[in-house]
């Protein structure tokens, strides 16, 4: 960590009061201004956003499941920039965490500092790489594709395994369908069981998958690792940017075309350049729109690099079938 005065400012968040005054963008390295992959010692998935709106900036910063809205409480001093991540409740008995980011020898570099209630402290230090801006929405009637390759035999799991092998494994197959059987019926967001993922990495793709929740049920489709399209029924509780359709917390669907718990249903998925199109049982919801960033739970977080379709199986009890990926041509 650098020494007082030893760092180059850097600094992000919310238009913040700090010892002094309102931040301003223009108090800010240029350099700092976007969006940052973060590869965290641990290996959880991390990613860092700084822009600027009405002239202050605004910070987001995800780590594994944590939320992707802006961070409050941020503090900068002496060239650290302290981020809170979670907070202890009032009973004091849940830890604390905090994340320290500074500039050192051209390179975004942080630990994330979780405090015990009796105070003993962990540090997981990271590093972080710049995403590169977003580029212009694609043609997709220009875009040419391989061929189709069906991920899901309909007979056993030969292609898949469990996102973290230490995880209870809810997943089997089931006259053609591969099935997560949980007890969990709650939407908290994570559980003992796994998540479902594809040995084989992919870049932009097309996918069709089928599924089949329940009432109040829940599960997800990660798109390269990165970008869950919402499994859930109609009638859920979650809806809009959390609801069928949506590419969780992210973007919202133009409508709910969602079918009732119990009912089989369709997704068709297009991710090229960072823009995804989202069409549900036939109706298109979202029409080839920028996701910026990941969604919480992502595998990991730069957008330039393959990852594997993993499916939720931590929630809830839930079904899929077809599942049929076409990656792009270059």
């Amino acid at each position: 960590m650098p020494q007082r005065g030893s760092g180059v400012p850097l600094l992000i968040l919310l238009a913040l009061l700090f010892s002094g005054g309102l931040v301003r963008c223009e108090d800010l390295p240029a350099n700092l201004l976007g969006d940052w992959s973060l590869q965290i010692k641990s290996g959880e998935a991390g990613w860092l956003s700084v822009r600027c709106e009405d002239g202050g900036p605004v910070v987001a910063m995800t780590v594994n499941v944590g939320t992707t809205r802006p961070r409050k409480g941020v503090q900068w001093a002496g060239g650290v920039l302290r981020v809170p991540l979670q907070v202890a409740r009032r009973d004091e008995q849940s830890p604390r965490q905090i994340a320290r980011i500074w500039w050192a020898e051209g390179t975004l570099q942080g630990e994330i500092v979780t405090t015990a209630p009796d105070g003993t402290e962990t540090r997981d230090p990271f590093t972080g790489k710049a995403i590169a801006p977003m580029p212009p929405a694609p043609d997709l009637s220009k875009v040419r594709w391989d061929r189709p390759i069906k991920l899901f035999n309909g007979r056993d799991l030969t292609g898949w395994k469990l996102r973290r092998p230490e995880k209870l494994n809810g997943w089997s197959v089931s006259e053609g369908c591969l099935v997560n059987s949980t007890p969990k019926t709650d939407f908290s967001a994570t559980g003992a069981y796994g998540n479902l993922r594809t040995e084989a990495v992919f870049g932009d793709c097309k996918l069709h998958i089928e599924f089949l929740v329940g009432k109040k049920r829940n599960s997800g489709v990660y798109l390269r690792g990165m970008y869950e399209a919402q499994v859930v029924d109609r009638d859920s509780p979650m809806q809009g940017i959390r609801g069928p359709g949506a590419i969780f917390n992210r973007i919202t669907p133009a409508r709910n075309a969602g079918r009732a718990g119990g009912e089989w249903q369709t997704y068709e998925l297009t991710l090229v350049d960072r823009h995804i199109t989202v069409v549900l049982n036939g109706e298109m919801v979202i029409d080839n729109l920028p996701v910026h960033g990941p969604t919480a739970g992502a595998m990991h977080t730069d957008p330039g690099v393959p990852g594997p379709l993993y499916l939720q199986g931590d929630h809830t009890s839930v079904k899929y079938r077809n599942i049929i990926l076409t990656p792009r041509d270059h």
